[in-house]
């Protein structure tokens, strides 16, 4: 079926206005979407700004004020209680709906519009040209029991190009404004319905098909909002009902939860399920044994070159964790005991991760890109009693020598008072053989010589729901990175619970996630959510353009991936090389598409939605922290229509606030600092070793709540915007940019793939904005595209978010997951060149030399 029918309005045969409506067979499609186009002038003066619809003679309960899409002037739209006729009204000023009683008293309030309908209309019906979009064009829409020429309406129903009868094109929904945060109604003019590409920018509604809404977790607005109004005014026992579905060896007391997020009130606390003693390994693994999934594959192994490859069930995967675990005690770890882990994307990282929590260890995996000093740095502060690693790793076509970084760490951390004594290490022969590695005898051990040996079966320690399960760093601009503490009950909870619902999860799903388990993603959303959840997961070693830029889509069919979850940076990268990497792959198998990182600019994501999904696949942008340790806001597939590059709302049990300055809390529609008000399961719980660095990070900027560091928009929906961190806002003339809004205006040039921009001093302005850009593949750097550029981001946003500085950048500087280095942009930017810091960490760190040669072109 088509997105949209064409219509026309006629009185006696002549046609007053066309109009489109988009036909949405599903419980969302009460919110129609039209576009208007007046063609007689005689009866229209101006274009109407609103009018209403309420069938005659379709059996609905429910319809909305719909505006001109060609009208300037703003106006709101509600949902109305049922009506039995349709009112028209020219007035700009006017917004009525008739009583059902009385079909057209009180209905208009100019002359026109009384002498128009000055009586209730014989017949009603509908009769659309399937995929029609041109004025005039389209079948009549007729009043006064006169067709016209050649239509075949029934005032039932109507036929579709194929000859298929539809009906209740204004079903009925419940209004949006029952969704928390203020959302109100959706008065967007046009919308589109999966299964079928965003014809334009303009296009600002997807709804899903009604296919994947019939089959989806979470189907309606409605039934998100009794869970979510449940999640909030009982958290205790939500959260509980969905624990008792998980194994505990004892269970919680009384006291669900306890908290104190409020500085003022003591110490900032929170705790769920204390007293309650689980193991997440056992919950991961085990349990989905025992239940008679021991068959199924838990990971397929992906490795850099093509042909590559392997798998594990999830009996094999927990014979390896055992054995993993049995060494692990027998050199004499224990529970609470650190462990390091410094591995690339092979299947030994989520096996180490899984044998540390099997034991009660804590592990700290270390992304495997970071520098001898950032490494030792980590080691220094959790002091592990050993460190996992592998000799070496081959991303692309470049060879990382890991061996090497972990023995110059070692002699770092060594120097400051830290020994490890023990460098378990995987040999991995793609990249490197065993007798080309530096080996120390006495600390260094090939995990392939010892592992193996040691038995497939090990005990589990039963752990506090409070107890330790993770420590992951994260590194500011300058200071000492921050280890955040993750302990297991909640974060168990948590992960698996945000994982099945944002991704709309069955049991047939084969999911990947292109992030590494050096960062929270692969924490929560390779290894702990869809192990927990008993899903495959593909993990891949490998560079996502090697070798080239269809890898990606080559290991989704490979697999027949169904879930793919990626960074905006990469849909960015992948954008700029082309569709034709894409198109050669047939895709089909993707059901749901993910973005996590950053904000995701709206036409990167039209572009991941219709090039990488084929218009089939809801997408879950989601926004979330290391810190909350889950997905905060997020779309729920199936549940409610999305917009290009909004995280729409909230996850059940997560109250987000938008506050001021001075931490007044702001409703409606608004912008402001985003904070979250009372805790959630998955929050962490302290910064190691330094409670009081935790308390005033997070929660003393503004009291009575966690504070983000991220700013925020919601708009009139009340849908959410994330505008990126609050120190990427920059202040020019007394205005506040945030960086992302002028990145999106950017990349929505046709010859812009990439943007990143960075505030710089101004002596006029007090900042200015200094934005580097990467072209289109091919696309030459030339003055006159600098000055389109900065004309894109002048008319999409204003004069004064234009661009001081337009920097060519044939690349940005980006981890290997993905997250653009900004700390690096402000430095080239302020030609601080000596004050770079630490640029290994980077995929690319030539990167950086091209970006400071072309300073001043």
């Amino acid at each position: 079926m088509a997105i949209f029918q064409s219509y026309q309005l006629a009185i006696c045969g002549s046609p007053i206005f066309s109009f489109r409506l988009s036909a949405i067979p599903h419980p969302l499609s009460s919110i129609p979407a039209f576009s208007i186009k007046a063609l007689s002038p005689l009866f229209l003066s101006h274009q109407p700004s609103s009018f209403f619809l309420s069938p005659h003679c379709f059996p609905c309960s429910s319809f909305g004020a719909v505006h001109d899409s060609l009208s300037h002037q703003s106006s709101s739209s509600v949902l109305f209680p049922h009506s039995s006729s349709l009112c028209l009204s020219p007035d700009l000023n006017s917004s009525f709906v008739s009583p059902r009683s009385s079909p057209l008293s009180s209905c208009c309030s100019s002359s026109g519009a009384v002498d128009f309908l000055s009586h209730q209309p014989s017949s009603l019906f509908l009769s659309p040209q399937s995929g029609s979009s041109s004025s005039g064009a389209g079948r009549f829409l007729c009043l006064g029991g006169r067709r016209s020429s050649g239509s075949m309406a029934s005032p039932l129903g109507s036929r579709n190009a194929k000859g298929v009868v539809t009906s209740g094109h204004l079903r009925h929904v419940e209004s949006m404004a029952t969704l928390p945060s203020g959302a109100g109604k959706i008065s967007h003019l046009n919308a589109v319905i999966l299964g079928e590409s965003l014809a334009s920018e303009e296009d600002d509604l997807v709804f899903p098909s009604q296919e994947f809404t019939s089959q989806a977790l979470v189907s309606s607005p409605e039934q998100y909002m009794s869970m979510y109004k449940r999640s909030i005014e009982d958290p205790a026992g939500f959260w509980s009902d969905i624990a008792s579905k998980f194994y505990w060896e004892v269970k919680w007391g009384e006291k669900v939860f306890s908290e104190n997020m409020d500085i003022r009130k003591g110490t900032v606390n929170i705790e769920w399920f204390k007293g309650g003693r689980t193991n997440i390994c056992y919950n991961a693994l085990d349990r989905h044994i025992q239940a008679g999934n021991g068959g199924q594959i838990a990971i397929y192994w992906e490795g850099n070159e093509p042909g590559q490859d392997g798998n594990l069930t999830y009996s094999q995967l927990l014979e390896k964790v055992c054995q993993l675990a049995n060494y692990l005690r027998d050199i004499g770890v224990r529970k609470g005991d650190a462990v390091a882990i410094y591995l690339p994307m092979l299947a030994e990282l989520p096996i180490a991760m899984l044998a540390c929590a099997r034991i009660g260890a804590v592990h700290s995996v270390v992304f495997a890109g970071f520098s001898a000093e950032s490494l030792a740095q980590r080691i220094i502060d959790c002091k592990p009693k050993v460190i996992i690693t592998c000799n070496a790793v081959r991303r692309g076509s470049k060879i990382i020598y890991l061996k090497d970084i972990v023995d110059s760490a070692l002699v770092e951390s060594s120097k400051n008072g830290t020994s490890v004594d023990v460098c378990l290490t995987c040999e991995n022969q793609s990249a490197m053989n065993r007798e080309s590695t530096k080996w120390q005898e006495g600390r260094d051990f090939w995990w392939q010589d010892i592992i193996p040996k040691y038995s497939t079966v090990s005990t589990i320690e039963w752990v506090d729901a409070e107890d330790p399960l993770f420590l992951l760093y994260t590194s500011g601009s300058t200071g000492k990175p921050k280890g955040v503490l993750h302990t297991t009950g909640g974060y168990m909870i948590y992960t698996a619970t945000t994982f099945k619902y944002a991704f709309d999860y069955k049991p047939t799903d084969i999911y990947w996630c292109t992030a590494d388990c050096g960062w929270i993603t692969g924490h929560s959303y390779v290894t702990y959510g869809p192990l927990l959840n008993g899903a495959t997961v593909v993990v891949y070693e490998g560079a996502p353009n090697y070798p080239d830029s269809g890898r990606c889509w080559d290991i989704v069919d490979k697999y027949k991936v169904t879930i793919f979850y990626t960074a905006p940076t990469l849909i960015r990268s992948l954008m700029r090389d082309g569709d034709e990497f894409v198109t050669r792959y047939s895709r089909k198998s993707l059901r749901v598409l993910g973005s996590v990182g950053e904000p995701i600019n709206p036409s990167a994501w039209r572009w991941f939605y219709n090039v990488i999904g084929g218009a089939r696949s809801p997408i879950s942008d989601t926004w979330w922290q290391t810190e909350t340790g889950g997905f905060m806001i997020t779309p729920l597939p199936g549940a409610w229509p999305q917009k290009p590059g909004s995280a729409t709302f909230p996850f059940f049990g997560v109250q987000p606030v938008i506050v001021d300055e001075k931490g007044t809390e702001i409703e409606g529609e608004c912008s402001g600092y985003l904070c979250v008000k009372n805790s959630w399961p998955g929050a962490f719980r302290t910064l190691y070793g330094d409670h009081e660095r935790y308390e005033t990070t997070y929660f003393k900027p503004f009291p009575g709540y966690y504070f983000t560091g991220d700013g925020c928009s919601r708009d009139k929906d009340g849908y959410h915007w994330l505008t990126g961190r609050v120190d990427d806002v920059i202040n020019v003339s007394g205005h506040r940019i945030g960086t992302a809004e002028v990145e999106s205006a950017l990349v929505s040039h046709p010859k812009c793939a990439e943007a990143a921009v960075v505030g710089v001093e101004h002596e006029v302005k007090g900042q200015g904005l200094y934005a580097f850009v990467t072209l289109v593949e091919g696309e030459p750097y030339s003055e006159e595209l600098r000055k389109s550029l900065v004309l894109a981001v002048r008319n999409q946003i204003g004069a004064f978010a234009a661009p001081d500085k337009v920097h060519w950048a044939p690349g940005l500087p980006k981890t290997r997951s993905g997250k653009i280095m900004r700390r690096i942009l402000r430095k080239i930017a302020s030609r601080q060149l000596d004050e770079l810091g630490d640029t290994s960490t980077l995929a690319d760190p030539g990167v950086v030399e091209q970006l400071i040669a072309l300073n001043d072109c």
